[in-house]
Protein backbone atom coordinates (compact mmCIF):
# COMPACT_ATOMS: atom_id res chain seq x y z
CA UNK A 1 0.00 0.00 0.00
CA UNK A 2 1.20 3.34 -0.81
CA UNK A 3 -0.44 5.93 0.84
CA UNK A 4 0.53 8.61 -1.77
CA UNK A 5 -0.85 7.17 -4.42
CA UNK A 6 -4.83 7.98 -5.01
CA UNK A 7 -7.44 5.02 -5.59
CA UNK A 8 -11.07 5.07 -6.40
CA UNK A 9 -12.18 3.83 -2.95
CA UNK A 10 -15.04 5.16 -1.07
CA UNK A 11 -14.28 3.94 3.08
CA UNK A 12 -16.80 1.99 5.23
CA UNK A 13 -16.68 1.21 8.73
CA UNK A 14 -19.13 -1.03 11.27
CA UNK A 15 -19.56 -0.55 14.45
CA UNK A 16 -21.85 -0.29 17.30
CA UNK A 17 -22.68 3.60 16.60
CA UNK A 18 -23.06 2.94 12.61
CA UNK A 19 -23.91 -0.69 12.83
CA UNK A 20 -25.34 -0.74 8.72
CA UNK A 21 -21.31 0.99 7.80
CA UNK A 22 -23.05 3.83 5.70
CA UNK A 23 -21.62 7.14 4.80
CA UNK A 24 -22.95 9.15 7.35
CA UNK A 25 -24.58 6.04 9.62
CA UNK A 26 -22.40 7.34 12.87
CA UNK A 27 -23.59 8.38 15.77
CA UNK A 28 -26.43 11.03 16.04
CA UNK A 29 -25.32 12.03 19.82
CA UNK A 30 -24.06 15.35 20.77
CA UNK A 31 -20.17 16.26 21.29
CA UNK A 32 -18.74 14.04 23.94
CA UNK A 33 -21.77 12.17 24.38
CA UNK A 34 -21.63 8.58 24.08
CA UNK A 35 -24.77 7.12 22.92
CA UNK A 36 -24.16 3.26 21.48
CA UNK A 37 -20.72 2.33 22.12
CA UNK A 38 -21.30 -1.12 22.13
CA UNK A 39 -23.65 -3.80 22.09
CA UNK A 40 -25.17 -6.94 23.78
CA UNK A 41 -25.44 -10.30 22.82
CA UNK A 42 -27.49 -12.71 24.35
CA UNK A 43 -26.67 -16.54 25.14
CA UNK A 44 -27.40 -18.59 21.91
CA UNK A 45 -27.97 -15.59 19.84
CA UNK A 46 -25.94 -14.12 16.76
CA UNK A 47 -25.55 -11.03 15.77
CA UNK A 48 -24.69 -9.87 12.34
CA UNK A 49 -21.76 -7.49 12.89
CA UNK A 50 -20.93 -6.40 9.35
CA UNK A 51 -23.48 -6.86 5.93
CA UNK A 52 -22.13 -5.12 2.71
CA UNK A 53 -22.20 -5.71 -0.98
CA UNK A 54 -19.06 -5.39 -3.03
CA UNK A 55 -16.25 -4.77 -4.41
CA UNK A 56 -14.30 -4.00 -2.02
CA UNK A 57 -11.84 -5.18 0.74
CA UNK A 58 -11.85 -5.45 4.76
CA UNK A 59 -8.45 -3.73 5.74
CA UNK A 60 -9.23 -4.21 10.00
CA UNK A 61 -10.98 -5.53 12.31
CA UNK A 62 -10.86 -4.31 15.91
CA UNK A 63 -12.86 -5.75 19.16
CA UNK A 64 -12.91 -5.48 22.95
CA UNK A 65 -15.28 -6.13 25.60
CA UNK A 66 -15.82 -10.22 26.05
CA UNK A 67 -12.75 -11.53 24.56
CA UNK A 68 -13.80 -15.03 25.25
CA UNK A 69 -14.12 -18.53 23.70
CA UNK A 70 -17.45 -18.36 24.09
CA UNK A 71 -17.64 -15.54 21.54
CA UNK A 72 -17.56 -17.97 17.49
CA UNK A 73 -16.27 -15.55 14.85
CA UNK A 74 -17.55 -16.13 11.26
CA UNK A 75 -17.17 -14.21 8.17
CA UNK A 76 -19.02 -15.35 4.92
CA UNK A 77 -17.75 -14.66 1.25
CA UNK A 78 -20.24 -14.27 -1.96
CA UNK A 79 -23.62 -14.99 -0.37
CA UNK A 80 -22.39 -18.50 0.60
CA UNK A 81 -24.50 -20.00 3.68
CA UNK A 82 -21.00 -21.92 4.97
CA UNK A 83 -18.42 -19.55 6.35
CA UNK A 84 -15.04 -19.37 5.19
CA UNK A 85 -13.74 -18.20 8.19
CA UNK A 86 -14.86 -20.28 12.03
CA UNK A 87 -13.11 -19.65 14.89
CA UNK A 88 -13.60 -19.29 18.77
CA UNK A 89 -12.78 -15.39 19.19
CA UNK A 90 -9.65 -15.40 21.42
CA UNK A 91 -8.15 -18.07 19.29
CA UNK A 92 -8.57 -16.08 16.18
CA UNK A 93 -6.67 -13.40 17.25
CA UNK A 94 -4.02 -15.41 18.52
CA UNK A 95 -4.68 -15.48 22.53
CA UNK A 96 -6.40 -19.02 22.92
CA UNK A 97 -5.73 -18.98 27.04
CA UNK A 98 -8.16 -16.44 27.18
CA UNK A 99 -8.83 -17.56 30.91
CA UNK A 100 -5.65 -16.22 31.75
CA UNK A 101 -5.37 -12.49 31.81
CA UNK A 102 -1.71 -12.38 32.94
CA UNK A 103 1.99 -13.36 31.53
CA UNK A 104 4.63 -14.83 33.87
CA UNK A 105 5.40 -11.14 34.73
CA UNK A 106 2.26 -10.23 35.71
CA UNK A 107 1.22 -8.27 32.96
CA UNK A 108 -1.26 -8.54 29.68
CA UNK A 109 -0.23 -10.78 27.21
CA UNK A 110 1.22 -8.04 24.21
CA UNK A 111 0.91 -9.37 20.84
CA UNK A 112 2.85 -6.69 18.04
CA UNK A 113 3.19 -8.47 15.00
CA UNK A 114 2.25 -7.14 11.53
CA UNK A 115 -0.76 -8.85 10.71
CA UNK A 116 -2.38 -9.25 14.18
CA UNK A 117 -2.10 -7.20 17.46
CA UNK A 118 -3.37 -7.93 21.14
CA UNK A 119 -3.06 -4.52 23.01
CA UNK A 120 -2.62 -4.50 26.55
CA UNK A 121 -6.78 -4.46 27.93
CA UNK A 122 -7.22 -7.04 25.27
CA UNK A 123 -7.43 -5.26 22.68
CA UNK A 124 -7.84 -8.00 19.37
CA UNK A 125 -6.90 -6.13 15.87
CA UNK A 126 -6.66 -7.64 13.00
CA UNK A 127 -5.41 -6.45 9.67
CA UNK A 128 -5.53 -8.98 7.44
CA UNK A 129 -6.61 -7.98 4.23
CA UNK A 130 -9.80 -9.51 3.35
CA UNK A 131 -11.01 -8.44 -0.67
CA UNK A 132 -14.22 -9.89 -1.88
CA UNK A 133 -16.33 -9.00 -5.06
CA UNK A 134 -20.22 -9.29 -4.39
CA UNK A 135 -20.90 -9.54 -0.75
CA UNK A 136 -19.35 -9.36 2.81
CA UNK A 137 -20.80 -10.55 6.15
CA UNK A 138 -19.57 -11.04 9.79
CA UNK A 139 -20.85 -12.49 12.43
CA UNK A 140 -20.57 -13.35 16.13
CA UNK A 141 -22.43 -15.72 18.06
CA UNK A 142 -22.31 -15.94 22.05
CA UNK A 143 -22.70 -20.16 22.80
CA UNK A 144 -21.97 -18.89 26.60
CA UNK A 145 -24.68 -18.93 28.78
CA UNK A 146 -24.94 -14.93 30.06
CA UNK A 147 -25.44 -12.18 28.05
CA UNK A 148 -21.88 -10.88 26.80
CA UNK A 149 -20.53 -7.02 26.09
CA UNK A 150 -18.86 -6.37 22.63
CA UNK A 151 -17.03 -3.07 20.99
CA UNK A 152 -15.96 -3.25 17.25
CA UNK A 153 -14.91 -1.17 14.73
CA UNK A 154 -14.87 -3.25 11.33
CA UNK A 155 -13.09 -1.11 8.43
CA UNK A 156 -12.51 -1.13 4.87
CA UNK A 157 -13.13 0.65 1.55
CA UNK A 158 -15.68 -0.06 -1.36
CA UNK A 159 -13.81 -0.02 -4.88
CA UNK A 160 -12.32 -2.83 -7.67
CA UNK A 161 -9.70 -5.82 -6.21
CA UNK A 162 -7.31 -7.40 -8.67
CA UNK A 163 -8.40 -9.69 -10.69
CA UNK A 164 -6.22 -12.50 -9.12
CA UNK A 165 -7.15 -11.97 -5.55
CA UNK A 166 -7.92 -14.77 -2.97
CA UNK A 167 -10.45 -15.06 -0.93
CA UNK A 168 -9.43 -14.84 3.50
CA UNK A 169 -9.93 -18.43 5.55
CA UNK A 170 -9.60 -19.49 8.86
CA UNK A 171 -9.71 -22.37 10.75
CA UNK A 172 -9.65 -23.92 14.28
CA UNK A 173 -8.13 -27.17 15.16
CA UNK A 174 -7.32 -28.26 18.86
CA UNK A 175 -6.41 -31.73 20.42
CA UNK A 176 -6.13 -31.79 24.54
CA UNK A 177 -3.81 -33.73 24.76
CA UNK A 178 -2.38 -34.70 21.30
CA UNK A 179 -2.11 -38.15 20.65
CA UNK A 180 0.92 -39.40 21.63
CA UNK A 181 3.09 -40.44 18.65
CA UNK A 182 1.03 -38.75 16.08
CA UNK A 183 1.58 -35.62 14.29
CA UNK A 184 -0.76 -32.95 14.97
CA UNK A 185 -2.67 -31.36 12.29
CA UNK A 186 -2.92 -27.74 11.89
CA UNK A 187 -4.41 -28.08 8.65
CA UNK A 188 -6.14 -30.11 5.92
CA UNK A 189 -9.00 -30.87 3.53
CA UNK A 190 -7.87 -27.92 1.63
CA UNK A 191 -8.44 -28.29 -2.09
CA UNK A 192 -7.65 -26.09 -5.21
CA UNK A 193 -5.15 -23.00 -5.60
CA UNK A 194 -4.25 -21.13 -2.89
CA UNK A 195 -1.76 -19.21 -0.31
CA UNK A 196 -0.97 -20.65 3.18
CA UNK A 197 -0.35 -17.29 4.97
CA UNK A 198 0.47 -18.41 8.87
CA UNK A 199 -0.19 -20.19 12.02
CA UNK A 200 -1.14 -19.07 15.55
CA UNK A 201 -0.32 -21.61 17.99
CA UNK A 202 -1.11 -22.27 22.32
CA UNK A 203 0.61 -25.15 23.38
CA UNK A 204 0.04 -26.35 27.35
CA UNK A 205 2.40 -28.54 28.65
CA UNK A 206 1.54 -31.90 30.38
CA UNK A 207 3.51 -33.71 32.83
CA UNK A 208 7.31 -33.01 33.88
CA UNK A 209 8.51 -30.12 30.70
CA UNK A 210 11.81 -32.09 29.51
CA UNK A 211 11.88 -29.51 26.41
CA UNK A 212 8.85 -29.58 23.93
CA UNK A 213 9.89 -28.03 20.89
CA UNK A 214 11.48 -30.57 18.90
CA UNK A 215 8.22 -31.33 16.89
CA UNK A 216 9.02 -30.83 12.50
CA UNK A 217 6.55 -28.62 11.26
CA UNK A 218 5.54 -30.24 8.04
CA UNK A 219 4.17 -29.20 4.91
CA UNK A 220 2.39 -31.49 1.61
CA UNK A 221 1.94 -29.81 -1.17
CA UNK A 222 -0.30 -30.94 -4.40
CA UNK A 223 -0.79 -34.52 -3.74
CA UNK A 224 3.00 -35.12 -1.84
CA UNK A 225 3.40 -38.04 -0.26
CA UNK A 226 6.53 -36.58 2.39
CA UNK A 227 6.47 -32.86 2.55
CA UNK A 228 8.52 -30.33 0.65
CA UNK A 229 8.43 -27.87 3.52
CA UNK A 230 10.24 -29.63 6.23
CA UNK A 231 11.51 -27.24 9.27
CA UNK A 232 13.76 -29.20 11.77
CA UNK A 233 11.80 -28.02 15.06
CA UNK A 234 8.94 -26.31 16.72
CA UNK A 235 11.06 -23.55 17.95
CA UNK A 236 12.78 -23.32 14.68
CA UNK A 237 9.61 -23.09 12.35
CA UNK A 238 8.30 -19.97 14.86
CA UNK A 239 12.13 -18.48 13.98
CA UNK A 240 13.42 -19.23 17.06
CA UNK A 241 16.49 -21.49 18.14
CA UNK A 242 17.76 -23.42 21.07
CA UNK A 243 14.38 -23.86 22.88
CA UNK A 244 13.68 -20.33 22.52
CA UNK A 245 16.28 -19.39 25.67
CA UNK A 246 15.45 -22.41 27.73
CA UNK A 247 19.12 -23.68 26.29
CA UNK A 248 22.59 -24.48 28.40
CA UNK A 249 22.92 -20.85 28.89
CA UNK A 250 20.13 -18.80 29.48
CA UNK A 251 17.88 -21.85 31.13
CA UNK A 252 14.69 -20.23 30.85
CA UNK A 253 12.00 -19.29 27.79
CA UNK A 254 12.38 -15.90 26.63
CA UNK A 255 9.67 -13.96 24.75
CA UNK A 256 9.81 -12.06 21.50
CA UNK A 257 7.15 -10.67 19.35
CA UNK A 258 8.22 -9.47 15.69
CA UNK A 259 6.93 -8.27 12.22
CA UNK A 260 5.94 -11.88 11.26
CA UNK A 261 6.76 -14.34 13.96
CA UNK A 262 6.60 -14.51 17.79
CA UNK A 263 6.57 -16.48 21.13
CA UNK A 264 4.76 -13.34 22.71
CA UNK A 265 3.79 -14.72 25.77
CA UNK A 266 4.48 -17.46 28.59
CA UNK A 267 1.57 -18.32 31.41
CA UNK A 268 3.08 -20.13 34.48
CA UNK A 269 5.95 -20.52 36.30
CA UNK A 270 9.14 -20.38 34.74
CA UNK A 271 12.18 -19.66 37.35
CA UNK A 272 12.96 -23.58 36.81
CA UNK A 273 14.52 -24.82 34.01
CA UNK A 274 11.43 -27.18 32.38
CA UNK A 275 10.09 -28.08 35.85
CA UNK A 276 6.58 -26.61 35.66
CA UNK A 277 3.29 -27.36 33.25
CA UNK A 278 3.90 -23.67 31.30
CA UNK A 279 1.69 -22.73 28.87
CA UNK A 280 2.79 -20.85 25.26
CA UNK A 281 1.09 -18.40 22.76
CA UNK A 282 3.35 -18.48 19.31
CA UNK A 283 2.76 -16.70 16.10
CA UNK A 284 3.79 -17.22 12.08
CA UNK A 285 2.62 -15.12 9.26
CA UNK A 286 4.05 -16.33 5.99
CA UNK A 287 3.85 -12.54 4.46
CA UNK A 288 7.40 -12.65 3.12
CA UNK A 289 7.57 -16.05 2.68
CA UNK A 290 4.23 -17.16 1.36
CA UNK A 291 3.37 -21.12 0.83
CA UNK A 292 1.77 -21.54 -2.74
CA UNK A 293 -0.56 -24.24 -3.48
CA UNK A 294 -2.23 -25.28 -6.56
CA UNK A 295 -3.97 -28.01 -6.03
CA UNK A 296 -4.10 -29.33 -2.13
CA UNK A 297 -2.36 -28.08 1.15
CA UNK A 298 -1.60 -30.02 4.34
CA UNK A 299 -0.22 -28.41 7.48
CA UNK A 300 1.03 -30.85 10.89
CA UNK A 301 3.53 -30.42 13.37
CA UNK A 302 4.83 -32.90 15.67
CA UNK A 303 4.77 -32.73 19.50
CA UNK A 304 7.90 -33.84 20.45
CA UNK A 305 10.89 -33.86 23.34
CA UNK A 306 14.24 -34.80 24.15
CA UNK A 307 12.70 -37.86 25.65
CA UNK A 308 10.59 -38.93 22.71
CA UNK A 309 6.85 -37.42 21.44
CA UNK A 310 4.89 -36.25 24.42
CA UNK A 311 1.26 -35.59 25.23
CA UNK A 312 0.56 -32.24 25.43
CA UNK A 313 -2.64 -29.71 24.89
CA UNK A 314 -1.80 -28.10 21.33
CA UNK A 315 -4.94 -25.46 19.80
CA UNK A 316 -4.69 -23.87 16.33
CA UNK A 317 -5.65 -21.43 13.57
CA UNK A 318 -4.49 -21.61 10.53
CA UNK A 319 -4.83 -18.99 8.30
CA UNK A 320 -4.54 -18.66 4.11
CA UNK A 321 -5.93 -17.56 0.79
CA UNK A 322 -7.80 -19.40 -1.89
CA UNK A 323 -9.26 -18.47 -5.56
CA UNK A 324 -12.84 -19.38 -4.26
CA UNK A 325 -14.69 -19.21 -0.99
CA UNK A 326 -14.64 -22.79 0.50
CA UNK A 327 -16.19 -23.93 3.82
CA UNK A 328 -13.43 -24.35 6.76
CA UNK A 329 -12.69 -27.83 6.75
CA UNK A 330 -12.94 -28.20 10.61
CA UNK A 331 -16.16 -28.56 13.08
CA UNK A 332 -16.09 -26.57 16.25
CA UNK A 333 -15.68 -28.25 19.45
CA UNK A 334 -18.49 -27.91 21.82
CA UNK A 335 -18.07 -24.69 24.28
CA UNK A 336 -17.43 -26.61 27.10
CA UNK A 337 -14.21 -28.30 25.31
CA UNK A 338 -12.89 -25.32 24.50
CA UNK A 339 -11.74 -24.20 28.20
CA UNK A 340 -8.63 -23.58 28.61
CA UNK A 341 -6.27 -22.88 32.14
Amino acid sequence: MTLFKMENRRNFGFSAENPTGTKGGGTRGKDCEKLNPCIQIQPGETVTLCDTDGPGMVTHMWFTGYVGHSFILRIYWENNEQPSVEAPFSAFFGCAYDENFSDRDGNYPVLNSAMMLVAPGRGFNSYFEMPFRKHCRITMENRGEKAETLFYMISGWYGEIPENSGYFHATYRQEHPVQKGRSYVILDGVHGKGCFAGVTLASGMNGHNTCWVEGEAKMYIDGDTYPTMNYTGTEDYFCGSYGFGNDIYLNRYQTFSGLYTGLYAILGDTKEMYNHQKRFMLYRWHVKDPVYFDEDFKMTIDNLGWTGPRYDDYTSVAYWYQTEPKPVPFTLPEDKELIME
